[in-house]
């Protein structure tokens, strides 16, 4: 519900103000770019990004990308601009319009990116700053569990589709959008095409919903109506669909391609639409007609033919016109009367003309009336559904969502508004309109339907006929838009579609109590999908208390098994030869230092005394020293004796403090000697073998010639630590500050719980 009643007057701070301004700039900025775009030119910006990697932060602006960013800019004016006054007097006000503003920048990003890693980057920044704005009501469970399904959902889809555009890297040589596009039939022909179309189908089918991901969408709805609103309309929903049709080119045209996304689009249209009959919150009922859209697009861009192209352009930009001021219809609405359930609305015309108005033009949009371009659009649909492999299976895909879709028009803008008002909630105060602010996006959106019905040749010209020609990579492809193209099997179709989507509005709420059972059933993802959390907890559960069940010996079992695996498998598997060895001349001081090392093993594993063992481990880190001071490495034979040092101290202070050890505990282990005796034998030996033949010694080399150029130090070790080894070393520092801290914390501690 909205604040602005609290302080009417507040959407005029910069958090009202800020974001549409922001979003009518950018806005103006991608109309200077239409008259080169809808030229068949393009435009490209890059920027040094990671150079070692050959990864730029590259922009492209063609007729796909900027028809996303029109969208998306152009309609998040009007949707900030509802949101500055729905949202006014909130107190999170701000916070609210930084996400928000993120996220279209998020989304402008993924549109425009010409580079996978950075479109990859982009697409990611969506999914986290739509968890936040699915999460903005933070105190509601609900909304908190939306959120997180949202994430977990489109976050595992956007890993797999990173794991595809490695592999598209390594079988094109880049990363380049623009240049992969440009290397035709390649991945097609490539035998790792089909692994490469599964993990982006899974990227681009859990961001638009697809059955069976669909379920996290309608979820999102207990977003506030400005996120619904956005989301549904230009935004993260159609990522997917930006995905497949970038993708078009370079992965279409094979049976693959049209059957997965022909089963996936066709049966989350039909699905969507049912569903979406049995809602009875206006906004839930939007949430799956945007599926049901979501649904068709995918559909349309599995087949390989121009009108099916150009049926899937026109239908993207008129669902988002008609989706967006529906949405904000159903805000004002909500904003006036405190309710979104449909079946306590009624007569809200009188007191909410121009909001009726809003709704009417956008419905009609929506049920493909004319001369709306949404009738245009439908005939669109059927003349691509007709021009397919299989026409028939198309056709009644779309002829089942036209006429459900023609019903749903009615009950969410007919029924609100000039319907019965029996039923309607006592407000206490007068109905009136929303304020202008919240207006505007609606009755915008809706004109805009109605003008683009009326001139098809100009949204032909600047938006369709570039868009086409991004997507199918051929400038004369995208078949022509007419108001009015003749007597034919689309018309026919047109008008079966009126009646049956009639006859379904005057019986949907007979048959909104048959479809509830259905509905239950078919919802069964969302219960899967919490089963599914409550198992993966459940496994973790369990691996936890078998992993951590607080024994230091079990610990340190696990550990070295784990390493005695690794290395004994890499051995065998690498032809483990041990070669001819020879010691030669073991020198005394050598013998010494073994002996030593030796003898502080021993006491280490006889001794039942603490003290005496680190004692014993203290002597065998003092040989290691001594080797290293042998072989020409000082400063790591002073780290040693120092570590060696400090680790005594303060082990012998912790001692001090530590129960006395149970005798009956101190036992001959026969599972860990006979570990201890392998991974040290394993150990000697794999040092034997690399010694017993000539080192490679690129790394050294590169390492020589590269520290002082590169790195301006002449200590070599110093440089590979503090440059080649950089964050290696931080984390190092890090984990040994942490262990510092843990320790101090823990020499502090009395029995008993006090501190000192």
């Amino acid at each position: 519900m909205a604040h602005e009643t609290e302080h009417p007057e507040s959407w005029r701070s910069p958090a009202g103000i800020l974001p549409p301004l922001i979003a009518a700039v950018l806005f103006g900025l991608f109309l200077q770019a239409v008259p080169e775009i809808s030229g068949g030119g393009t435009l490209r910006f890059a920027l040094p990004w990671v150079p070692s990697l050959g990864t730029e932060l590259a922009f492209l602006i063609d007729g796909l990308s900027l028809t996303f960013a029109l969208l998306i800019s152009g309609i998040g004016v009007l949707v900030m601009l509802f949101a500055a006054r729905y949202m006014a007097g909130h107190p999170q006000h701000g916070r609210f319009s930084l996400y928000l503003t993120s996220f279209m920048m998020a989304m402008l990003g993924l549109v425009l990116a010409d580079d996978l890693i950075s479109l990859f980057v982009f697409w990611e920044l969506t999914t986290l700053t739509s968890y936040l704005l699915i999460g903005f009501t933070h105190t509601s469970a609900e909304a908190r569990r939306a959120a997180l399904q949202a994430l977990l959902v489109t976050g595992t889809g956007g890993l797999a589709m990173l794991a595809g555009f490695l592999v598209i890297g390594s079988v094109t040589g880049t990363t380049e959008l623009s240049a992969i596009r440009a290397q035709g039939d390649i991945l097609r022909a490539s035998p790792l095409y089909l692994p490469i179309l599964v993990l982006i189908l899974a990227g681009a089918f859990t961001k638009s919903a697809q059955v069976p991901f669909h379920f996290w969408l309608p979820n999102a709805m207990a977003a506030p109506t400005p996120v619904s609103a956005y989301l549904h309309s230009a935004t993260m929903v159609k990522g997917g669909v930006y995905l497949l049709a970038r993708f078009w080119p370079s992965l279409s045209g094979t049976d693959a391609w049209f059957w997965s996304l022909m089963i996936a689009g066709g049966v989350t249209t039909v699905f969507a639409s049912i569903i979406s009959m049995r809602q009875t919150d206006l906004k839930q009922t939007l949430a799956y007609t945007t599926l049901m859209a979501l649904g068709a697009l995918v559909l349309f861009l599995a087949a390989p033919n121009p009108y099916a192209v150009t049926a899937a352009v026109t239908f993207l930009v008129i669902h988002s016109f008609y989706k967006a001021a529906l949405f904000l219809v159903i805000g004002c609405v909500d904003h006036a009367c405190g309710t979104r359930d449909a079946r306590r609305l009624g007569g809200l015309w009188r007191a909410m003309p121009l909001t009726a108005l809003a709704a009417a033009l956008a419905a009609a949009s929506m049920a493909g009336l004319p001369p709306f371009l949404g009738f245009i659009g439908k005939e669109l649909l059927y003349k691509g559904a007709l021009d397919t492999g299989v026409p028939e299976t198309f056709t009644a895909f779309i002829f089942a969502a036209s006429a459900l879709m023609f019903a749903v028009a009615g009950i969410v803008a007919l029924k609100p508004f000039w319907g019965s008002a029996a039923n309607m909630p006592d407000l206490n105060r007068p109905l009136r309109e929303a304020p202008w602010q919240m207006l505007a996006g609606p009755l915008v959106l809706g004109a805009l339907g109605l003008f683009f019905g009326l001139q098809p040749a100009l949204l032909q010209h600047v938006v369709v006929d570039p868009t086409v020609a991004a997507v199918s990579g051929m400038a004369d492809y995208a078949k022509e838009l007419h108001l009015w193209a003749g007597v034919n099997t689309a018309l026919y179709l047109s008008g079966a579609t009126y009646l049956v989507g009639l006859v379904l509005y005057l019986v949907h709420v007979p048959l909104r109590s048959a479809l509830d059972g259905l509905g239950k059933r078919l919802m069964s993802f969302d219960r899967l999908w919490d089963g599914v959390l409550a198992g993966l907890r459940s496994l973790a559960g369990g691996v936890t208390a078998i992993l951590q069940s607080g024994d230091l010996n079990r610990y340190l079992l696990t550990v070295f098994a784990v390493i005695a695996a690794g290395l004994g498998l890499t051995a065998l598997r690498s032809g483990f030869d041990l070669g001819p060895i020879s010691f030669g001349d073991v020198e005394i001081k050598y013998i010494a230092i073994f002996l030593l090392a030796l003898l502080g093993t021993a006491l280490a594993v006889a001794t039942r005394s603490r003290i005496a063992a680190i004692a014993g481990l203290g002597a065998v880190g003092i040989g290691v020293a001594l080797v290293f001071l042998l072989f020409g490495a000082p400063d790591l034979a002073i780290t040693q004796l120092l570590v060696e040092m400090l680790v005594v101290v303060l082990f012998a202070v912790a001692a001090l403090r530590l129960p006395l050890l149970d005798q009956k505990s101190v036992r001959f282990r026969p599972l860990h000697a006979a570990l201890a005796t392998f991974v040290g034998g394993l150990v000697t030996a794999i040092l034997l073998a690399a010694t017993s033949r000539p080192l490679d010694l690129r790394l050294t080399e590169f390492f020589e010639k590269a520290s002082y150029p590169e790195a301006h130090g002449r200590n070599v070790v110093n440089v590979i630590l503090v440059d080649f080894r950089a964050f290696d070393t931080f984390g190092e520092i890090s984990v040994v500050t942490v262990a510092a801290l843990a320790a101090v914390a823990l020499l502090r501690q009395r029995r008993g719980g006090d501190r000192t």
